[in-house]
């Protein structure tokens, strides 16, 4: 198994965190991994995203043209990570922020109203773990315990109170798949 991800939207929306989550998920489950940010000089409202690999096997390289998986957080994301998807592979995206919906065919598209359901949810900071959410059930890539380890290695001590509505999110995503 090897799973090639690009996660990318703009910077405050999570992106980089949902990497980092994702790549100790899979540590926590003995996978090789790799995370690699790329985000402009301001991280608040610029451009970010995150390359992630998933491998049973050593990683040669974590540099991709490629992406298995695309989960796209914004129409700049979309227009540039859409071409670059691989025949037969899966794009997740999030239609609140995406003014002209994927057009390809040959790959999986996924739409997930993340943004509507943290407004359910009443919890913005959640967005990113929706997602998330729909990314694991779409590609079933790690458990959803390993995510929670991974999300407590990453959050601080002092945010650990938020666990149970980040796994509330991660569930709610599932759900929305």
């Amino acid at each position: 198994m090897k799973e090639e991800i690009i996660i990318a939207g703009f910077g405050g929306q999570g992106v980089l965190s949902m990497g980092k989550i994702l790549a100790y998920a899979g540590l926590m489950q003995d996978l090789e991994v790799t995370w690699m940010p790329s985000y402009g000089p301001e991280q608040r409202g610029g451009t970010a995203n995150v390359t992630v690999i998933l491998s049973d096997e050593a990683i040669s390289s974590p540099v991709l043209n490629k992406y298995d998986t695309a989960v796209i957080l914004n129409q700049q994301s979309l227009d540039k990570f859409e071409p670059k998807v691989k025949p037969g592979g899966t794009l997740i995206y999030d239609p609140y922020s995406i003014h002209h919906a994927p057009t390809r065919t040959d790959i999986n598209v996924v739409a997930v109203p993340a943004m509507e359901a943290t407004l359910e949810m009443e919890s913005s900071k959640a967005y990113n773990m929706v997602l998330l959410g729909a990314l694991l059930k779409t590609r079933g890539l790690v458990e959803v315990e390993a995510v929670m380890k991974g999300l407590k290695k990453t959050l601080p001590e002092r945010h650990h109170h938020l666990l149970p509505m980040n796994r509330n999110a991660i569930l709610k995503g599932m759900e929305l798949v």
